[in-house]
């Protein structure tokens, strides 16, 4: 069953009529609004039969529940999360190729949403998070994401350690980014069916996550840092994998 949600945004609506029109139910614009590209996404919109209507700031902003708005939502049925269930097929459809992001506990939206965005682009087989202890897809996620978290198969789970473990049983092998780590992970051979492990803001991967991932390792920062941010970190692992495969 799809769950019907919001999208709000003027890059993230754009999007969404673009690449998945098929969802997108509703239009909402701001009352009085003059900007040329709201008029722009409107007629598009109607063009495509998709109701339009006008409301009041209030609205739009307790539908955007905090985040930039800009004028526009769009309530837009989203594609059923997938489960644990799902993981056999999509590893065995990647035929060898499998690339699985993990994410650990990651609370920030836009954290989220730039992950996805990274992992859409990269072309990952689809992104492991769990239900608890992590945000959601919210409306922010979709709107940072540009799309992309209606883009590419999104794994949520129960138990991520559970999870882990039965991508291992399908021949994955997980490396985990932990900062204490000792091994560079530029010296890993990425080319097959591997999945990137980092986790959340603070604490990083927890324990148990760590313990069951393959190989724990690092980025070098030769600067005066001790961590990246998680959707950076995501950005670097996700794109040497896509190098050293070869993606064109």
């Amino acid at each position: 069953m799809s769950k019907t949600s919001w999208i709000v945004g003027i890059n993230a609506v754009a999007s969404a009529l673009e690449h998945d029109l098929a969802h997108v139910r509703e239009l909402l614009l701001e009352s009085g609004a003059k900007n040329p590209r709201l008029a722009a996404i409107e007629s598009e919109a109607r063009d495509c039969g998709i109701p339009v209507r006008r409301v009041s700031t209030q609205s739009l902003e307790g539908i955007a529940g905090g985040a930039r708005h800009q004028g526009v939502a769009a309530r837009y049925e989203a594609a059923k999360l997938l489960d644990e269930k799902d993981l056999k097929g999509l590893v065995e459809g990647a035929a060898g190729r499998t690339l699985v992001l993990v994410l650990d506990g990651v609370q920030d939206p836009h954290n989220l949403g730039a992950c996805l965005r990274s992992a859409a682009a990269a072309g990952v087989t689809c992104v492991v998070i769990p239900k608890d202890k992590a945000v959601g897809v919210t409306a922010t996620v979709r709107k940072t994401s540009a799309g992309a978290a209606d883009r590419i198969p999104l794994v949520q789970v129960t138990n991520l350690a559970r999870a882990l473990r039965e991508l291992k049983d399908l021949g994955v092998w997980l490396y985990g980014f932990a900062g204490s780590a000792s091994d560079s992970f530029y010296t890993l051979d990425l080319r097959g069916n591997v999945g990137l492990v980092l986790g959340g803001e603070g604490d990083g991967l927890r324990r148990l996550t760590a313990e069951t991932c393959d190989q724990l390792v690092r980025i070098p920062m030769p600067g005066d840092m001790e961590s990246l941010n998680v959707s950076v970190a995501a950005g670097v692992a996700l794109f040497e994998a896509v190098r050293q495969r070869g993606a064109a």
